[in-house]
């Protein structure tokens, strides 16, 4: 490359390497665009990049988690990992369920670490620690989170981000019980359009409402599965009063540092309305 393209690739990267500053007020501008460079020059330069997350993240880098040049002991990609989810167990129970810190369901036995910002296009933050985040498969998948980018043609005024503006309680669900569907918005009407970004960007209102779904019917399984003994038993049908006192407790029991907690709270609220513990004594009274 020229002096010239060398410089233009000096000051992109020192541009996209100050990310902090686009989550401040009054942020400069960020790069919409890949630098003035050939393009083969572009190339071997993400091909570089790429092969520290591909390669030396595995092996370990020559620099600490917080950039600081080591010798040895340097970032490696297990232990990221494993700093992380050590920081995020919500239960320090050996053997306890972890849970993703993006969608609040099952982290899984494989979390994949994802790029928050593309490398596709900003090759340099394939290592950043910042744009490193150990999710669940499914928000990782290219229906959901994948390659899609998180500004707004470099604007990240309406983006949440998981370590310089985090959305963490910024989100209240409710439902639609007519629909047994959930629904999400801001907790303040400031994070609007971030909360709506952030739903877009991961379908949680739809992965939510898939959860409520499941989990209702495993409660009417329950509760059939109730029925159908107290009838072999010769004993009378769930009145109202048992039915709301048995989901009283499915509510009581609920751990909040499972999965899926916050949608199983917002089930429960549902379940003991008055009209659906009307309609599920309807419904126990046809089990035979």
């Amino acid at each position: 490359m020229s002096l010239a393209e060398k410089a233009a690739l000096r000051t992109w990267g020192q541009a996209v390497a100050a990310l902090a500053f686009q989550f401040q007020p009054n942020p400069p501008a960020w790069p919409r665009s890949k630098p003035k460079i050939p393009d083969a020059a572009w190339q071997a330069f993400r091909e570089l990049m790429e092969a520290f997350y591909r390669k030396s993240l595995r092996s370990g880098l020559p620099y600490a988690a917080n950039g600081t040049p080591v010798s040895s002991g340097g970032m490696t990609y297990a232990g990221f990992l494993r700093a992380f989810r050590a920081a995020h167990q919500l239960n320090p129970v050996a053997h306890a369920r972890e849970v993703c810190v993006l969608c609040g369901g099952p982290l899984g036995q494989t979390p994949e670490v994802d790029h928050w910002i593309a490398v596709s296009a900003f090759p340099l933050l394939s290592v950043c620690a910042d744009n490193l985040l150990p999710i669940c498969g499914e928000c990782n998948s290219t229906s959901n989170e994948g390659d899609q980018p998180v500004h707004t043609q470099g604007v990240f005024d309406d983006w949440f981000h998981p370590y310089l503006r985090p959305g963490h309680g910024a989100l209240h669900l409710d439902y639609v019980l007519q629909t047994q569907s959930i629904t999400c918005a801001a907790t303040d009407a400031a994070d609007t359009a971030r909360v709506t970004n952030l739903d877009k960007l991961l379908n949680l209102a739809s992965r939510w409402t898939r959860e409520f779904k499941a989990e209702y019917a495993k409660q009417q399984s329950v509760l059939i599965g109730r029925e159908r003994r107290r009838i072999a038993r010769g004993q009378a049908e769930h009145t109202q009063a048992e039915i709301r006192a048995h989901l009283l407790t499915v509510q009581d029991e609920l751990v909040a540092t499972e999965p899926f907690h916050e949608v199983h709270r917002v089930l429960c609220a549902a379940m003991l309305e008055q009209s659906r513990v009307a309609a599920w004594q309807t419904e126990l009274g046809l089990v035979t």
